[in-house]
């Protein structure tokens, strides 16, 4: 069996996720180098420049359906449940959890939300995005967690709750 976190960025999937996988014994797998390395950049926002925010999307979603793995937690992009294709795979791997953050939760830890590879339209708010991706999140989940906790231990600990492990 293998965990997915999805959520926007900044909801914690990399924190969360690495404790999440240590506590059961699982591997853990960040998607967004894989990417990184798919097309020969040295960042994230470097495969977003070239590719456009559409054409990093397609990208994104062929990486993430490409994953086979076991016994792993996997904390893709923010991003990676707007295409179906990824979406869909994700879901094939296991259950999927939800981080979920208040808008002013997020707009706090992403101070660097322009350089951090994240698709946004031009002009494009954070809450914008948030209202574009949140049906997404609660679409594609098999439960969602609050993650604006005190600490990542408590997080982690809702998520092996509703998991039930």
């Amino acid at each position: 069996m293998n965990i997915t976190l999805i959520g926007m960025p900044g909801s914690g999937k990399s924190s969360v996720g690495r404790v999440l996988a240590r506590r059961l014994g699982y591997a853990f797998l960040d998607v967004d180098p894989l990417i990184v390395d798919a097309y020969g950049k040295a960042s994230l926002q470097e495969v977003l420049d070239s590719l456009g925010p559409q054409g990093f999307l397609d990208a994104e979603a062929e990486v993430v359906s490409s994953l086979l793995c076991e016994n792993t937690v996997l904390a893709p992009g923010g991003s990676a449940v707007l295409r179906k294709k990824g979406a869909l795979h994700l879901k094939a791997l296991g259950p999927v959890v939800y981080l979920k953050l208040p808008c002013p939760v997020l707009e706090k830890r992403l101070w660097n939300l322009k350089s951090r590879g994240v698709p946004l339209a031009p002009g494009q708010t954070l809450a914008q995005l948030y209202d574009l991706r949140a049906p997404f999140y609660e679409t594609y989940a098999d439960v969602t967690v609050d993650a604006d906790q005190p600490r990542i231990r408590d997080t982690v600990d809702q998520i092996l709750t509703a998991l039930e492990l």
